[in-house]
């Protein structure tokens, strides 16, 4: 099965120096305990055969033969691993010592990639005894009779959509790294082998470094370094074990374990081909820099099956668990937000801004938007002009929630009751308003923008759109009603975010405001079109017909920021909602938000100008175009 994730393991087992014996023998069972786990790439440290800190050592002959040997035995005794298996050792070739990376499998030797950058500052002296990969005059050495290529330029073909390159330590720490060239080349998976001391605050940096060169080549990091068993004549090591994938670090391991230390994680490979074939930047970076002689080598592997996939899901991948992150990042997206109506308000000339108040969560939302933008302007709150409408499924809660929150905001209030015009409207049109159907909602929908664009015109202002990403992705938002304003603030906002906001401000601005706004967070999302149930109360909830926004937001994510495959999708939204949902509801509404992606999309191709504020946005002119007529058959086989 075709799943794109492959499990990965960076370890740093027990090392001693110079005994390669040991080293052999603890490297064995690393191997045999990492295959029966389901790795399928398994990467030792630097040097990790005799140890990295041999230092004159390395000129003996016993101690490189040593190596060798220990290497063809490795190769023998793991022939019963399907796993890539990456170990590092010194090898002479043509009279110059190689700080290499053996990468074998299945009993072969695949090839040995030696090191490029050799460092010789500060505490490292590595020129003394090796030579760089840039010294090499060959493309192949023998190793126990068999041909195995040699060099820094080869790629291993992992499975139909993975490929491995391979760097150690030192090569990494350069402003252009190998790496970028082995990413640019078709490597989407990078193993370093690596011999990092420790210092203070090494192993943050270590970290970032790791994680921005993931992020850059849109390609995942797996990083072993070596342990506490190397020499501490002058330096310490830690065993430091992370595997990054996109910038994200998914894995790291203890540091400074005795026994050992290690990190596993699944390595999403399509969703890092997804970020490639769309970061145009990626393509033209490869056309200047692209070399031509690399060597692609096979090693396929097996790709896990999703049962055997521990990797969790964050299930609200547009909001930050991070409370700190999360705080930062709502007041940057307002401010985003914000300053786009600022914008397009100086830009016109036009100083006041009309919005349609339902005492629902995007309206809100908006409304605080506009505030800020009039801050940022220096125009007082009173050019907010602010219209509730009510209209046959009104209730007193939403209505009392928008009065209250107008006027505490010192906005300027007027109130349209569209019943009187929608009535004589379904009258003209010959609709019996006795029957509650798309025609009965659509009108007054229609109704209300209507209202709206005029008294734009009339005071001279702009009309403020309150539909966010969530409804627009669904086609939850009537054609030329809703659909339409002026500049939609919200349009790239999505509904499990949309609350946060509020909330922040809410938090931001307290005493009467928080009240009201928290009243609103704890109001059923609704379009109030539908007349309210016996008691008064909202009767038509969005949610009840459509599913939850936190399922659909977490469909939509990954849907159009990776282009996640429907079987993956769904497979990811039962981890992410497990225990919360049942898988036969999860497919109900992926099949039901498949559908509405599909046939709304005729909606999203005349969209009002509106700010993008994240890297999910479905505006038509920038981020994401789409045939309006095309069919979504083939995303329902699943």
């Amino acid at each position: 099965m075709n799943t794109g994730f492959i499990k990965v393991s960076a370890v740093s087992p027990r090392v001693t120096v110079a005994n390669v014996e040991k080293n052999l023998q603890n490297a064995l069972k690393t191997v045999k305990a990492e295959s029966e786990s389901g790795s399928s790439l398994i990467v030792f440290p630097e040097l990790y055969l005799t140890a990295y800190t041999c230092g004159d050592l390395f000129l003996q002959d016993a101690l490189i033969q040593s190596a060798l040997d220990a290497l063809i035995k490795f190769s023998k005794e793991t022939a019963y691993s399907d796993a890539v298996i990456c170990i590092g050792l010194p090898l002479r070739v043509s009279g110059r010592l190689y700080n290499c990376a053996a990468v074998l499998q299945s009993g072969a030797i695949l090839g040995i990639v030696p090191k490029t950058y050799i460092p010789n500052y500060n505490e490292y002296y590595e020129k003394r005894w090796f030579a760089s990969s840039e010294k090499v005059n060959c493309s192949s050495v023998i190793i126990d009779d068999e041909e195995v290529p040699f060099g820094s330029n080869l790629l291993f073909t992992l499975s139909s959509g993975a490929v491995l390159g391979v760097e150690i330590c030192e090569d990494l720490w350069v402003p252009v790294p190998p790496s970028s060239e082995l990413c640019l080349n078709g490597a989407d998976i990078i193993a370093n082998l690596s011999a990092s001391n420790e210092a203070v605050t090494k192993n943050d940096y270590r970290k970032n470094i790791i994680s921005v060169q993931s992020a850059k080549c849109f390609c995942a990091y797996v990083y072993a370094s070596s342990g506490v068993g190397e020499s501490s004549t002058d330096l310490v090591f830690s065993g430091a074990c992370t595997i990054a994938e996109n910038g994200a670090i998914l894995s790291e391991s203890e540091r400074f374990a005795f026994d050992g230390s290690s990190a596993s994680a699944f390595i999403d490979f399509e969703k890092l081909n997804s970020e490639r074939v769309r970061n145009g930047s990626f393509s033209d970076n490869n056309e200047i820099l692209r070399e031509n002689d690399f060597t692609v080598i096979p090693a396929y592997v097996n790709e896990a099956e999703y049962d055997d996939v521990t990797r969790n899901f964050y299930p609200y991948p547009f909001v930050p668990s991070n409370e700190s992150e999360r705080e930062l990042r709502c007041g940057e997206i307002l401010s985003i937000q914000s300053a786009g109506l600022a914008k397009r308000l100086a830009h016109t000339g036009l100083k006041k801004a009309v919005i349609g108040i339902s005492g629902g969560l995007d309206s809100t939302l908006a409304l605080l938007v506009a505030v800020k933008a009039m801050e940022m302007l220096s125009l007082p709150n009173e050019n907010i002009i602010c219209v509730t409408m009510p209209g046959f499924g009104t209730t007193d809660m939403t209505y009392n929630n928008a009065v209250e929150l107008i006027k505490a905001l010192n906005t300027t209030f007027k109130e349209i009751d569209i019943k009187p015009a929608c009535l004589r409207h379904m009258s003209d049109i010959g609709h019996d308003s006795d029957i509650h159907d798309i025609t009965y909602e659509n009108t007054q929908a229609r109704e209300r923008t209507q209202i709206l664009m005029d008294i734009s015109n009339k005071v001279g202002g702009i009309l403020v759109g309150t539909g966010d990403l969530s409804e627009l992705a669904l086609g939850w938002c009537t054609y030329n009603a809703d659909h339409m304003s002026m500049y939609g603030v919200n349009c790239s906002v999505p509904k499990t975010l949309v609350r946060h906001l509020v909330r922040f401000e809410a938090e931001k601005l307290g005493g009467e405001i928080e009240q009201i706004l928290l009243r609103v967070l704890a109001t059923p999302v609704s379009p109030e079109l539908l007349p309210p149930d016996e008691n008064g109360n909202i009767k038509q909830k969005t949610e009840d017909k459509l599913g939850p926004y936190e399922v659909h937001d977490f469909y939509l994510y990954y849907f159009v920021r990776f282009g996640t495959k429907p079987q993956k999708l769904l497979f990811m939204a039962s981890r992410a909602f497990s225990g919360k949902y049942s898988e036969e509801q999860l497919k109900e509404w992926l099949r039901l938000f498949i559908k509405r992606f599909f046939i709304s999309q005729f909606k999203r191709s005349c969209l009002p100008d509106g700010p993008k504020v994240g890297s999910v946005s479905l505006s038509p002119r920038g981020d994401f175009r789409m045939p309006s007529d095309a069919e979504f058959t083939e995303w329902l086989k699943f």
